[in-house]
């Protein structure tokens, strides 16, 4: 099963380590990435694999929330085909 994962928020040091370790610790893959940085803001884009993973999405939908309100980030995490169909043209 895959979802995405976006995390948006001021850059600093140590988010793509956190939200990475965080993931592992899960046994969570990450397939592809994408990050940049706008204006100062930190944007990053990740298609992950929860297939492996022991947790159900919402739980870790809800943990990943709980981890972006303690680095001051806002993350999100989407199952791929509610996300493909909400940016389809």
């Amino acid at each position: 099963m895959n979802a995405i994962i976006t995390v948006v928020g001021t850059d600093q040091i140590g988010i793509i380590a956190g939200v990475s370790a965080f993931l592992s610790e899960r046994d969570i893959n990450i397939e592809d990435i994408s990050q940049t940085i706008l204006s100062g803001n930190f944007v990053m884009m990740m298609m992950t694999d929860l297939s492996r993973g022991s947790k159900v999405l919402e739980t870790v939908k809800k943990d990943l929330a709980a981890l972006g309100e303690s680095m001051n980030v806002s993350i999100s995490l989407m199952h791929e085909r509610v996300f493909s169909a909400m940016h389809r043209i």
